[in-house]
């Protein structure tokens, strides 16, 4: 059976720093795309961040310089750092293994 298992959302203050962890099994993790998505109270669901399987990455632009997506295939595990929160970036944080399945989202506050 495929899962990946998030963790490490929470509360923190803007200008905090909360790093999200998602944990595959079952899965070949390492031959897939993993993503980052977000969703916000009333907004339609969004892409944050993407790691390639070869590990290139892509931000979208209001993270860029403040959120780093990482991999470590030996862990099946995907990373998101996430430094210099603001406001805005409040949402459930959900990984996404391109393909296969989704997380079950963690949630991220951010308070001003």
């Amino acid at each position: 059976q495929v899962r990946l298992v998030e963790s490490g959302g929470g509360w923190v203050q803007a200008g905090g720093s909360l790093r999200l962890s998602c944990a595959a099994s079952g899965t070949i993790f390492s031959i897939n795309d993993m993503d980052w998505y977000r969703q916000a109270p009333g907004k339609k669901r969004e892409l944050v961040a993407r790691i390639t399987s070869s590990g290139s990455e892509n931000y979208a632009d209001s993270v860029k310089g403040r959120f780093t997506i990482s991999r470590d295939n030996a862990k099946n595990t995907a990373y998101l750092q996430m430094n210099s929160l603001k406001p805005e970036d409040t949402a459930v944080y959900y990984c996404y293994l391109r393909g296969v399945l989704w997380g079950q989202g963690t949630t991220v506050t951010v308070s001003s």
